[in-house]
């Protein structure tokens, strides 16, 4: 099941809000585990007794280190990460490295018959369970004795397929204070992120997605045939198809915490507007950059270190980044690609592009952009090469395929609305209204949202001080048709869902 189906949409979802609300707080952790195993069992319980045995495990062993003695306690969680990272590697990268040896020494290993779709979540919820037991091992927090409170952290269903990784730690006192949960203001915030994230998701990024599917698609122009243009135009495509499926997804899965009366950190903050690499990648995917930061990067010693082993810390990082995403060697090397340029712009780019204009450094950003998601979405190293060899015409300006060939031509005309719907537009705009409702045109004032969601705000304006009734009157106009654009949006993203039948989940592989 995923968020953007008929059956979440209309079924689960307002069946188990229903429920939720209407339940005791000190129910309410019970039912939202219920609703989790629902959600996780939707399409089979084939993998039920792996999550189960997990949790159980899990919960235990960080009682058990908590209560350990001083020589034990680091070689618990050691333990605890070696199984957890086990599971991990057993089901994502297991046939992988055997086709790999297969490859390099010919031995002719069998494949592991387990199956070809891997656990829902499972890249998910392993590592918020590893920040948990590292956490528990470091004093950060003590472990949860509550096995539902535990397992609710697990399952939790709105971070079950797409993040945040959340920690512990982030959710603990929300975990526990069922009464003061479920607050108008953080439903109606949710529901904003909700609809929006849909929105972005089957009508923007669906839409741009159909495109990138008449290139390169089965039944579209081919690899073959791309002509330098039209490459080009599909990498920019994916590029934006992937932004607003990440983005939409990150929206939803914080809305519905939102709902269920959870704040979550934001995951995704306009990552396409950063003047260096550094910068995009602390806006992009936001919570696994920080969890291989806090369990990966620091304890190998950050960049305290000397600088042949500040490079190294660097490389590993982005080389475990890459391969987190996918069982192939388009993914490693996608990670070693971003390590590299991070280092080249701390060494030697940043010196040049912090004395430039910042559309410079931009520029510099986005085709670095292309090349990096050319390596991400093109499978197999001989295609990706091809590729990258059409974008400069060494198979000629037109090939054998022009832009005219597109079945759907119609769709390139869009793509300077989806590059607009990319641009922190809806912020500036909300600001602008805010400080002229206060009477202020050169007054910043950023109204405070729901805690953790800074990079989505409210779409209603909220002024802080005094305001003129007119200007009053006209906020509040502002406000009624933010609402109606609202609904009008979920609206149509409704009828998208249900008259469509090609909506990809391009991060569901992980």
């Amino acid at each position: 099941m995923v968020f953007n189906s008929v059956v979440f949409l209309f079924c689960f979802l307002p069946l188990s809000l229903l429920l939720y609300y209407l339940v005791p707080g000190r129910a309410k952790n019970a039912v939202l585990l219920a609703e989790s195993l629902i959600f996780y069992c939707w399409t089979g319980v084939a993998f039920l007794p792996l999550i189960a045995v997990l949790i159980v495990f899990n919960y235990l062993w960080a009682l058990l280190t908590a209560r350990a003695k001083a020589k034990l306690r680091g070689l618990l969680p050691l333990a605890a990460v070696l199984v957890n990272l086990g599971v991990l590697v057993y089901f994502k990268y297991a046939n992988f490295l055997i086709d790999t040896v297969n490859q390099v020494a010919h031995l002719g290993l069998a494949a592991l018959n387990i199956g070809t779709v891997l656990p829902l979540g499972i890249s998910y919820y392993i590592f918020k369970i590893i920040s948990y037991e590292v956490d528990v091992c470091t004093g950060k927090i003590a472990p949860e004795k509550n096995f539902i409170t535990f397992a609710v952290y697990v399952l939790f269903f709105p971070q079950l397929i797409v993040g945040p990784i959340v920690k512990y730690r982030e959710m603990a006192d929300q975990l526990h204070d069922g009464a003061n949960r479920c607050t108008p203001a953080r439903a109606e915030h949710g529901a904003e992120l909700f609809v929006f994230g849909l929105a972005k998701k089957v009508i923007l990024a669906d839409s741009i997605g159909a495109l990138w599917t008449d290139i390169i698609g089965a039944g579209g122009v081919g690899l073959t045939n791309v002509s330098t243009p039209l490459a080009w135009l599909g990498i920019i495509a994916y590029s934006l198809q992937l932004y607003f499926d990440f983005a939409g997804y990150s929206e939803m899965s914080n809305g519905l915490a939102a709902l269920m009366g959870f704040d979550c950190a934001a995951n995704f903050d306009l990552p396409y507007i950063s003047a260096s690499i550094t910068e995009f990648w602390r806006r992009w995917h936001m919570s696994l950059g920080t969890f291989f930061r806090d369990y990966v990067y620091i304890p190998l010693g950050g960049n305290r270190v000397s600088t042949p082993r500040f490079v190294a810390n660097t490389m590993i990082v982005w080389g475990l980044t890459g391969i987190w995403h996918g069982a192939a060697w388009n993914f490693l090397l996608w990670g070693l690609y971003w390590g590299v340029l991070i280092l080249l712009e701390k060494f030697l780019v940043m010196k040049v592009l912090d004395k430039l204009p910042r559309f410079v450094s931009h520029i510099w950003c986005v085709v670095l952009f292309f090349f990096g998601w050319l390596l991400f979405a093109v499978t197999g190293l001989s295609n990706v090469g091809e590729w990258f060899c059409a974008m400069f015409g060494a198979y000629g300006w037109l090939g054998t395929s022009t832009l005219w060939e597109l079945q759907s031509w119609s769709y390139v005309s869009l793509v300077p609305v989806f590059i607009v719907g990319s641009l922190p537009w809806a912020p500036w705009l909300r600001k602008k209204i805010q400080a002229w409702a206060e009477g202020d045109p050169h007054r910043a004032i950023v109204a405070a949202p729901q805690k953790g969601n800074t990079a989505v705000p409210p779409c209603q304006v909220v002024c802080e001080g005094p305001v003129p009734a007119g200007r009053a009157r006209a906020v509040t106009a502002v406000n009624v048709l933010a609402d109606v654009a609202l609904l009008a949006v979920f609206v149509l993203s409704c009828m998208s869902v249900v008259s469509s039948s090609y909506n990809p989940f391009i991060y569901f592989q992980f």
